[in-house]
């Protein structure tokens, strides 16, 4: 690419100087005038391109005109491996697991972020910064980002310690919400926006999404979680809102094939999650079944919602898959048993059917 550029440069540059000298040698032929002073200007116009370049190739650096690599994010995984050498020797160092863990989520590697800050934790237990970053990277990992039962004991005792920790309330509000519990949401987030500073970007969208909380709250008694319960003959998963309320309603039939049948155990689960097409990794919608009685039945709807910002309403087409999962985790596991994912325009009311057939 380099030669090529400077190949093109020197060409433009003798066509364009050819362009006016070759004009006025002619005038100075029609004129009578001696045409010895304009062809020599004109070969060294027409050699020097050239020569310029084969003595730049020769001992220049074309290199130079590449763009310069970014360092940064090598230099970030260089030092990030010495560390991790280093904590090899000197496993006490809280500090040092620290930056490990802020290394590894920089670097885009929220598994080894996490494994970092269990090592954190064993050395620090009571620290309640330590205990929600290791909630943040329990989630990112966790292909649902569901905050789990653990995840939301880490937080509990986070804010025992530090009553106002910020990132501790406004997750465990985050947990209360994906559980349908938004009178319990609004209330943590309630306690949190004084906390912030006003007319902040932050204390907005808090404002907005205990808005939200408040506004479901209303039609939804806290504590209700309705993604958690059994597959029924009327759509499942609907957190006191009926589907033909919801601006979207997915209306979903998961099939078993009977080859894998005999793998389904009594107190397997069955998760039917929906994930925007162009968007954010996280779902949209989650429903969690009990993996008995094929097929079953589920009707994803915007009040399956992890967060109010993330909705199936606001996103134009969407992927739903069908999970049975041995361990009752949302996250993959070997041994879980899924279906392909069906792609389906969220204001398409067509019901879509899902078959599980593989297994990972």
């Amino acid at each position: 690419m380099t030669v090529r550029f400077l190949i093109i440069a020197a060409v433009m540059v003798v066509v364009a100087l050819a362009c006016v000298l070759v004009p006025m040698l002619r005038a100075a032929r029609r004129e009578g005038r001696p045409r010895g002073p304009f062809v020599l200007a004109l070969l060294l116009v027409l050699a020097t391109p050239p020569a310029v370049l084969a003595m730049y190739l020769a001992i220049g650096t074309p290199q130079a005109l590449q763009p310069a690599p970014v360092a940064g994010q090598s230099n970030l995984a260089d030092a990030t491996e010495q560390l991790k050498a280093s904590l090899a020797k000197k496993p006490d160092d809280k500090q040092g697991w620290a930056l490990l863990a802020q290394a590894y989520s920089a670097l885009g590697k929220p598994h080894e972020a996490l494994d970092a800050l269990d090592h954190l934790l064993k050395l620090d237990p009571d620290n309640p910064d330590v205990m929600v970053a290791w909630v943040e990277a329990t989630a990112e990992t966790n292909s649902t980002h569901q905050i789990d039962d653990a995840a939301r004991a880490k937080l509990q005792r986070a804010l025992q310690i530090e009553p106002t920790h910020q990132r501790a309330l406004w997750l465990l509000g985050i947990s209360d919400f994906q559980r349908g519990q938004y009178a319990d949401a609004a209330k943590q987030w309630k306690t949190l926006l004084p906390l912030l500073q006003p007319g902040s970007k932050v204390a907005a969208s808090v404002q907005q999404e205990l808005a939200e909380a408040e506004a479901r709250a209303g039609g939804a008694p806290s504590g209700t979680a309705l993604a958690n319960a059994d597959p029924a003959p009327t759509p499942a998963g609907t957190s006191g809102q009926s589907a033909s309320a919801s601006p979207v309603a997915i209306e979903v039939t998961v099939k078993l094939d009977p080859r894998l049948a005999a793998r389904v155990q009594p107190g397997d689960t069955l998760f039917v999650f929906a994930r925007a097409v162009d968007g954010p990794p996280m779902p949209l919608a989650v429903a969690r079944l009990s993996a008995s009685g094929w097929p079953a039945k589920v009707t994803l709807t915007d009040t399956m919602a992890m967060t109010p910002q993330l909705e199936l309403s606001k996103f134009p087409k969407v992927q739903v898959v069908a999970r049975i999962s041995k361990s009752g985790n949302a996250m993959p596991q070997a041994g879980d048993m899924q279906s392909p994912a069906v792609e389906v325009a969220t204001h398409d009311h067509t019901p879509i059917a899902l078959t599980i057939d593989r297994t990972d």
